[in-house]
């Protein structure tokens, strides 16, 4: 299985100069293909953007052979990626989405994909034309064969993303049953064990910091040393919060995926969710789309089973004792039904996913006899 681990790199100024010309030498060469191939009456092609690439851009800008030689080549298969996805779009009827070009400052990045061209022994990484390996802030931890690495610069500070094939993908077999998981915004989910995992508000925690910043940015005048030096604090302000939100959603999904065989959730519509203003930001700032993918590509690797709860099942509604429906609008926080059953809300909605995710995995007896 390809597996990649991102690593933060600890650059000496001149390498960070040399990373920073190597994005520069992708992302121009990238735009003078896009801008070729959208003349009228040109085609997009793999082979005549080589010949495009071989025979004018490297004789019109020299400077490309300061880096190595794979980060511009590289540039045309990421522009026929780009292609193939537009093509695609276009024959399935949906927004087709030309490709764009590509901006400096974001998503800055190019890639490594020919085993001879880089290598990393213990926490160094060697790139060709560099003099000098470059730290690393930890080894890799996966083993295997390393197939290719991608460096991209965000917020002032270099990445390496390696991919590696390999089998370490399933290091514990969970040792319980099943699980039932009600995600939300006043906790971030609740187990149908009963246990609430705490909010996740880095974004709210940060608010008055991010709000000083961005003033402070908009008062500087564009194009100066100062403009730029408040560009990057807020920059680096945002990949603080980025980096706090994805800690603990990888804790949560590595741990539920480590201990419990099947989890049932619900198909929620994050997408819908935000469109209402007065939650956009809470939701945005949960991630609960990024939780559920999480889930899903963990769960696969260890053998495990996600079950999706109907986008329309009454998990909060239906009462876990007798099945009762119940009008059950937003500010009412618990299920009391006439049976006795008091929960919590969003522990009732768990007890219920985990019963429906139960009954769905259930096996078919009139199916079974007909077999037998």
């Amino acid at each position: 299985m390809l597996l990649a681990h991102k690593i933060e790199l600890r650059p000496t100024p001149a390498q960070a100069d040399y990373l920073a010309r190597a994005c520069g030498s992708r992302r121009h060469c990238y735009n003078q293909l896009l801008a070729h191939f959208s003349q009228p009456g040109m085609t997009w092609s793999k082979a005549a953007a080589y010949q495009h690439y071989i025979k004018v851009l490297r004789p019109q800008f020299p400077w490309y052979s300061e880096v190595s030689s794979r980060v511009t080549r590289n540039a045309i298969d990421d522009l026929d990626n780009a292609f193939k996805h537009f093509f695609r779009r276009c024959k399935n009827g949906e927004k087709p989405g030309f490709p764009k070009f590509k901006k400096k400052g974001v998503n800055d990045s190019f890639a490594l994909r020919e085993s001879p061209k880089f290598g990393i022994d213990g926490r160094k990484l060697r790139i060709e034309k560099l003099p000098h390996c470059i730290h690393m802030r930890q080894k890799v931890r996966f083993s295997g064969k390393q197939k290719q690495v991608t460096l991209s610069q965000r917020a002032g500070k270099f990445f390496a993303s390696v991919l590696v094939n390999t089998q370490d993908y399933n290091p514990h077999a969970p040792d319980k049953d099943r699980v039932g998981v009600d995600f939300g915004i006043k906790d971030l989910a609740i187990l149908s064990t009963g246990e609430a995992i705490p909010a996740n508000q880095k974004l709210k925690c940060n608010l008055k910091r991010l709000k000083r910043r961005s003033r402070n940015l908009s008062r500087k005048q564009k194009g100066s040393h100062r403009r730029a030096k408040a560009k990057l604090s807020l920059a680096r302000l945002h990949l603080r919060i980025a980096n706090q939100r994805q800690a603990v959603l990888h804790g949560l999904s590595d741990r539920l995926t480590r201990e419990y065989k099947t989890i049932v959730i619900e198909d929620l519509n994050v997408r819908g969710m935000v469109r209402n203003h007065c939650l956009a930001r809470a939701v945005s700032d949960a991630g609960l789309g990024m939780l559920r993918r999480q889930l899903e590509y963990k769960a696969e690797w260890r053998g495990n089973r996600i079950v999706l709860a109907d986008r329309f099942f009454p998990s909060s509604r239906m009462c876990c004792g007798c099945g009762q429906l119940h009008d059950m609008p937003l500010d009412r926080r618990v299920m009391q039904c006439d049976c006795g059953t008091v929960l919590d809300r969003d522990h009732n909605a768990a007890i219920n996913l985990e019963r429906m995710g139960l009954d769905t995995l259930a096996p078919d007896l009139k199916r079974a006899q007909e077999t037998g």
